[in-house]
């Protein structure tokens, strides 16, 4: 495994062929703020955070994942990170070089195992962020991103071997197997999962909201604005979050959640939950029940995207 060089989950990118209904959506329904756009490409921040954005969208003819970013202590980690990808063979898209997004910072970018683009970058401006006030419904922050993967291992392997995420916990069903890995670069349970799927597509993107009573708020309003809600409000039991799950206007499951967990990692073990135990998908019991439609909602449409990348 390598050492851990990642710090946090920076932002998410779409390419969306309904740039003004996403925009819409995400900037007003959602509750992220639009801090920059130009030419077809928008950047959408989180209030509570200091990250520049959260949300990049893209107009583009076909919808797809541009890119997962995470961020670095410093330069000289990116660097680190880029020579160990490198000696690895795994392909690098850019050299570590200046940003020249909101921000700026000193970055770099590659392909995962599945051939999606990852972002790693450090020295990013802070953005001038405020505390989120008791019952303001929109998103502090983002919590974390879920990754659909045709091999599920496969997959797991390579961002442990190659930069440094722990196993935190594993959902299972008698029938199908292993169906989610959760896994973590900091205490927090989980700033990415990789899901079993048919093909390579975003799972879902997870919005964290201040506290319970604003995650329902948020929740109802995003429900009473017609957007489609997939499953919740409910609890689950690994992450011990809430959640609930929605439709944006091109079919990209995201959702809102708050207190996810957070771990002593010096004594944690991960668990492996069967998640044909209604407890576990929804400790309170008051989503409706997980099932075939539900989850098939997740696998999303095939990121035709994707670079094939040759399995390192």
């Amino acid at each position: 495994m390598s050492a851990r060089l990642l710090t946090h989950l920076r932002h998410v990118d779409l390419a969306v062929p309904d740039y003004d209904k996403q925009l819409d959506f995400y900037a007003g329904v959602w509750g992220l703020t639009k801090v920059a756009e130009d030419s077809g490409i928008s950047f959408l921040a989180a209030e509570g955070s200091p990250e520049q954005y959260v949300v990049r969208l893209r107009k583009a003819e076909e919808k797809r994942l541009d890119l997962v970013s995470y961020g670095a202590a410093s330069a000289a980690d990116v660097d680190t990170l880029a020579e160990q990808l490198l000696a690895a063979e795994v392909q690098l898209i850019s050299q570590p070089g200046k940003a020249d997004t909101p921000g700026g910072g000193y970055g770099f970018r590659f392909f995962d195992v599945d051939g999606r683009t990852i972002e790693v970058s450090a020295d990013v401006d802070v953005r001038q962020h405020r505390k989120i006030e008791e019952k303001e419904s929109i998103p502090v922050k983002l919590s974390h991103v879920v990754l659909n993967s045709p091999d599920l291992n496969r997959t797991r392997e390579w961002y442990e071997r190659h930069l440094g995420f722990r196993l935190s916990d594993t959902l299972m069903h008698p029938r199908m197997g292993e169906a989610m890995h959760f896994m973590r670069i900091s205490n927090q349970h989980h700033s990415m999962a990789i899901a079993q799927g048919p093909h390579t597509a975003l799972h879902h993107i997870s919005f964290e909201m201040r506290g319970i009573d604003e995650y329902m708020r948020g929740s109802g309003r995003v429900i009473r604005s017609g957007a489609k809600k997939v499953w919740g409000p409910g609890r689950h039991l690994a992450g011990d979050n809430t959640f609930t799950y929605f439709l944006d206007p091109h079919g990209n499951t995201v959702e809102y959640t708050t207190e996810l967990e957070v771990l002593d990692e010096d004594t944690w073990h991960p668990h492996v939950y069967d998640f044909s135990q209604p407890e576990v998908a929804d400790q309170w019991g008051t989503a409706n029940p997980m099932n075939e439609l539900v989850a098939k909602e997740s696998f999303n449409d095939v990121d035709r995207g994707v670079f094939v990348a040759p399995p390192v």
